[in-house]
């Protein structure tokens, strides 16, 4: 029997990857926020986006609940949902890549083989793991959009660090512990990684 995609045929781009990157002055990168529901991953990767466009810096942020109002609207919480809306933005995120920007990811991306598999998908020093590492009881304090609670009370199944898992980072490339850095510093930290790294021509 044949295969669904034996007929599909990639497309060689006539623009280069090299060509693209000299164009924005920069080496593209997945900047990939991990963390707890309410540890500040999303906010953390605003106010890093915004320092890169100070910098004249090409970037997008791809933020995760934002993506489920569209392109993974389908999917729930479920283990297995998770998996596979983290495969997507992995492969999202590697377009980014491939066009020469700095993607900036903000998903509590709960597992560690499934950030492992993002990283694996694209070039090596293409995917920079930041852990916004917030305890669950500061996460509880905060909880900005009421999740916690709801969570808490029964109303909400399989949310992470209460009925469902999160397995941290075991080698970061960057470490942020928000119980002791300001979102502006924790920021600093990200791109002051990517100047030292070579990201920032």
């Amino acid at each position: 029997m044949s295969s669904e995609n034996e007929n599909v045929v990639w497309h060689g781009h006539t623009v280069t990857f090299e060509e693209r990157c000299q164009l924005k002055q920069q080496q593209p990168v997945i900047l990939w926020f991990t963390g707890l529901s309410g540890s500040g991953k999303s906010t953390i990767a605003n106010a890093v986006e915004s320092k890169l466009l100070e910098n004249q810096r090409h970037s997008y942020l791809l933020d995760g609940d934002n993506v489920r109002h569209g392109l993974n609207r389908d999917l729930g919480f479920s283990d297995h949902e998770r998996v596979e809306n983290i495969r997507r933005i992995g492969e999202v995120a590697k377009l980014f890549v491939d066009s020469g920007t700095i993607v900036l990811t903000a998903f509590i991306s709960p597992f560690v083989a499934d950030r492992e598999q993002v990283r694996a998908m694209v070039g090596p020093g293409q995917f920079v793991e930041v852990f916004v590492d917030t305890p669950l009881a500061v996460c509880e304090q905060r909880d900005p959009k009421g999740l916690y609670k709801k969570a808490r009370a029964g109303e909400i199944k399989h949310f992470t660090g209460i009925d469902s898992a999160y397995e941290p980072p075991l080698a970061p490339e960057v470490h942020l512990q928000t119980e002791y850095l300001s979102v502006a510093e924790c920021a600093d930290k990200v791109v002051a990684y990517l100047l030292e790294k070579g990201y920032l021509q």
